[in-house]
């Protein structure tokens, strides 16, 4: 073979023919698998770009089916939450049937009290009459005369001092002398002679010389014997003589000197027989008493020095020696801060209260007269009391509290003209209705205090006040409970037992509510995730639509639905449930819209990248079928010019040979 030499015009013919049959391969292959780009090696930019594209639209499309799965849930919910809002407007039917069912009582809880007269109307519930004015306590005393409290009195005095005279030293070496000394009524003999001024040396360790005795050591020996412990010291010596003193003051001050002798062999005591007594003290003109005003004690004094300082402080000239009943009833007052007393027109005291009322108290006690004063006041024990107004309506003036009924609040009333006062039907209908209680009046002028028609179960609360009572406008009142409608009764615990179904029902429905194990309705929570990288997610937390959760709980017969208050309490539980509900389809809705755009997005972000992939990897199948007809009509030339180089090569070896 090495052996066979090619022309340069078939070796130019089989290179392009070769080339042809390369680029047609090419085309054939691209036909056979429509990919331009089938490996890195067409095109690694394309091919691995492409891949990339392709692999994110698959992981993109794997999340379709969760997404999907959470629209489903999602439905599931609100299915759920139309039928458990069915269920609601149900339960609010058979309410509604309560409301308007006959009322569960006969009668309800009233109190009814006794006539308020025959003038009372509606509009007036007082009636006409004129009102008795409430009076002051008032005490007059008894025929006055002037009055004395002049005497200033005296103090009380001493026993006039025994004072010795003439003393000069005593000899008792030989006589003595001897007496019996009483002070304040303490008796003791007393002897001075050697013998006691021997016993007096021994007891005191003294050195008294009998034969010149001074003063001061007879005074010793004197106290000595009348009391040895020294506690009482009745002589003592002044300007050289002996004195006497008892120490005290009054009637029973008093110093005695008896029986007094003197033999002594020279000298002289100075002393001889005494009786001094005191005088005891007088009185200063007085006279005392107290005035009670409202309970509260006043202590009144009438004398020479409560007139002068009187007449100081007021620029009077009161004479204590006459005091008038002006005078008296001046002095009164200033003593008890205000005027409660006065002159009757007869000359007498007379003592009034500043208030009026059955609180309205005055009292006088007895005189204590001291000195040479009298009582000439007329004042004694006596004491009164006000009266209250007498109100000519029957309820004028009177209270009434009523404590709270059926959870209302509990109210004060005072009947009468005045403001913020009762004195109409409608008034007093304004004033109870926060108490939940309406009020009406008979013909024979009786109230009657009922409760409102929607608290038909409730009892009254408790009446009290002034208005009540034996001594009150209403009369001993009892307040009479609700009676029972044993047939409406049935009626309503029907209704109870209907309306304990659909709460039953509401509760199976919230439980039934869910899709693949999800339950929104019941408190699970819902997690999507939207791109494959796991960062766009939305968590959507679920509720718990149990009644509980809902605030409506099952009814109870003999509890329940009595009354308009209690049914409408109910209504209002559901009111709240059905809001519940509403708000939370819209937010069900909202998070429904939201992952059915994400999932139309992410369904047209995949078609979006597997196009993206297609356009770098995919072949024009109509460019290659017109290349692979082309390359083909060019292999059929480039055989033919082939077989021509041949020939043409042949004919000339035939001419060389």
């Amino acid at each position: 073979m090495s052996g066979i030499v090619l022309s340069a015009s078939v070796r130019q013919n089989l290179l392009s023919l070769q080339s042809t049959a390369d680029l047609l391969s090419v085309t054939q292959n691209r036909l056979a698998t429509g990919n331009k780009v089938n490996s890195a090696l067409d095109n690694p930019t394309n091919f691995f770009t492409a891949q990339g594209l392709t692999n994110r639209a698959s992981d993109i499309n794997n999340l379709l089916d969760s997404i999907g799965n959470g629209v489903q849930v999602l439905q599931a919910a609100n299915t759920g939450i139309t039928s458990l809002q069915k269920l609601v407007d149900t339960a609010k039917s058979i309410a509604n049937q309560a409301l308007q069912a006959t009322s569960g009582y006969s009668s309800k809880s009233k109190l009814t009290t006794a006539s308020l007269g025959a003038t009372a109307t509606a509009d007036n519930l007082l009636g006409t009459g004129a009102d008795t004015p409430a009076t002051a306590g008032t005490v007059t005393a008894g025929t006055f005369a002037a009055v004395d409290v002049s005497g200033a009195g005296s103090a009380a005095t001493a026993a006039t001092a025994v004072t010795g005279s003439g003393f000069s030293a005593v000899d008792v070496s030989s006589g003595s002398v001897a007496f019996t000394l009483s002070v304040d009524g303490t008796s003791q003999a007393i002897t001075i002679d050697a013998a006691a001024v021997t016993a007096y040396n021994t007891a005191q360790s003294a050195s008294l010389v009998n034969s010149a005795l001074s003063a001061q050591d007879v005074a010793d020996i004197i106290n000595y014997q009348f009391d040895n412990t020294g506690t009482v010291t009745p002589v003592s010596v002044v300007g050289g003589e002996l004195q006497i003193d008892s120490g005290t003051t009054g009637a029973t001050s008093n110093i005695t000197i008896t029986g007094y002798t003197d033999s002594a062999n020279g000298g002289a005591v100075g002393l001889a027989n005494a009786n001094n007594s005191g005088s005891a003290a007088v009185a200063a003109d007085s006279l005392a008493f107290s005035v009670t005003v409202d309970g509260t004690a006043h202590n009144i004094t009438l004398s020479d020095a409560v007139v002068s300082a009187y007449n100081t402080a007021n620029s009077t000239s009161l004479d204590s020696s006459a005091l008038s009943a002006a005078d008296v009833a001046a002095l009164i007052n200033d003593q008890v801060g205000s005027a409660v007393t006065t002159v009757s027109s007869g000359g007498a005291l007379v003592f009034t209260s500043g208030t009026t009322g059955s609180t309205s108290s005055i009292a006088t006690s007895a005189v204590t007269a001291a000195g040479s004063a009298t009582n000439t006041t007329g004042i004694a024990v006596a004491s009164n009391t006000g009266a209250d107004l007498i109100p000519g309506s029957l309820l004028s003036g009177q209270t009434l509290d009523i404590a709270s009924t059926a959870g209302g609040t509990a109210v004060s009333l005072t009947f009468g003209t005045g403001t913020g006062q009762i004195s109409t039907l409608d008034q007093l209908n304004t004033a109870l209705a926060v108490n939940n209680i309406t009020a009406s009046l008979s013909t024979d002028g009786k109230l009657t205090f009922t409760t409102t028609n929607d608290y038909a179960s409730s009892t009254l609360g408790a009446f009290t006040g002034t208005a009540t009572g034996a001594t009150g406008a209403f009369g001993v009142v009892a307040v009479a409970g609700p009676v029972a409608d044993a047939n409406a009764q049935n009626t309503r615990a029907n209704l109870i037992s209907q309306y304990n179904q659909v709460i039953d029902q509401i509760k199976t429905t919230a439980q039934d509510a869910s899709f693949n194990g999800v339950n929104l309705l019941n408190g699970d929570q819902l997690k999507l995730v939207f791109n494959e990288t796991g960062k766009s997610t939305l968590t959507i937390q679920g509720v718990t639509f149990d009644p509980a959760g809902l605030g409506l709980a099952t009814l109870t017969k003999g509890t329940d639905f009595l009354d308009n208050a209690g049914t409408n309490k109910v209504l209002g539980s559901l009111n709240d449930a059905s809001s519940a509900l509403r708000s939370q389809a819209s937010s069900f809705g909202s998070n429904l819209s939201i992952v059915q755009i994400r999932q139309d997005f992410n369904k047209n972000l995949i078609n979006v990248l597997q196009t993206g992939s297609s356009n770098l990897t995919l072949a024009d199948t109509n460019e290659e079928a017109a290349n692979s007809q082309a390359l083909a009509t060019r292999q059929s030339i480039a055989v033919s010019a082939l077989a021509l180089a041949n020939q043409s090569q042949q004919s000339v070896l035939q001419l060389l040979r």
